[in-house]
């Protein structure tokens, strides 16, 4: 892989400041040209996924990037949770039985606020509760970590890119710092990447899928990022994929997921993506830095 330089500038606007950003590259070692690890919901091997606890053993990890998910609750609230139910990684069956399918969208955020969300994963975390957005990215700024924000569900959720912009904005994440170095805001819909895009054109956006080639284009035109499964993906697909231009002047990145294993880390890297997407974080670093 070679290492990201910048074309020619964009005006980027946030707000009423224009940025036109600095060098950026993504990998968290840019000498040793490795690429950057990514730590999945949290380090969600070691701790439940989504939760302060999960941010908080990356960080013990030494990990710099986390990833999260975001839905919205019956009043407005932007929480971080993976599934748009609360079945999964809370005890809502045992706490509220009669209120099936346990859609986030049907529950408040008072009441989401009392479910466990850590006694699944083991004793050593019960207790654990479903962190807000803000919440959450104040846990992500204490350990001065960096921020892979996944926006779920935008066509069961109408204005939740403007609504996590907006806490984003409000919780200082919108700066220049944050913007440059530490925040790209993904989805798997391709017109909530365009529409994050095009409420505020500083931050840095990616389409969680595999686009066939002749549709990068078009979506380089508002995404830096094509983030695909990695079983799904090859070395010529991600040289096709970095030979476009993003939005910012520079070459589309490619954050492959989920990747657990060192045997499959060493291979995805041999494909020349930009990052890695993972449970076991450690895992992949120790891996890429052995390979």
């Amino acid at each position: 892989m070679h290492a990201r330089a910048v074309a020619a500038t964009t005006t980027a606007l946030l707000g009423t400041t224009a940025f036109l950003p600095p060098s950026f590259d993504a990998r968290t070692d840019a000498a040793t040209d490795r690429p950057t690890v990514i730590a999945h919901r949290g380090a969600s091997a070691y701790a439940p996924e989504n939760t302060l606890a999960a941010v908080d053993k990356a960080a013990e990890l030494g990990i710099d990037w986390v990833e999260n998910d975001v839905q919205r609750t019956k009043d407005g609230e932007l929480v971080v949770l993976h599934d748009d139910s609360l079945r999964r990684t809370t005890d809502v069956e045992q706490v509220f039985p009669g209120r099936a399918p346990w859609k986030v969208k049907d529950f408040t955020t008072a009441e989401i606020a009392r479910l466990d969300a850590g006694s699944w994963f083991g004793a050593t975390y019960a207790g654990a509760r479903v962190p807000t957005l803000d919440q959450y990215v104040r846990r992500v700024e204490l350990h001065h970590q960096k921020l892979l924000l996944e926006i779920k569900n935008p066509d069961l959720y109408p204005g939740i890119e403007g609504q996590t912009l907006k806490v984003l904005s409000n919780e200082g994440w919108l700066d220049q710092d944050h913007v440059v170095d530490r925040l790209i805001v993904q989805s798997f819909s391709a017109a909530g990447v365009r529409r994050v895009h095009e409420l505020k054109p500083g931050v840095r956006t990616g389409f969680l899928g595999r686009p066939p080639v002749s549709a990068l284009a078009e979506y380089a035109t508002f995404a830096d990022q094509i983030n695909p499964s990695y079983s799904t993906i090859s070395t010529g697909y991600v040289a096709a994929v970095q030979a476009f231009t993003g939005p910012h002047g520079r070459p589309l990145e490619v954050f492959a997921w989920t990747v657990n294993t060192a045997s499959t880390a060493r291979l995805v890297a041999g494909y020349g993506v930009d990052g890695i997407i993972t449970n076991a974080p450690d895992v992949v670093r120790d891996a890429l830095s052995s390979s």
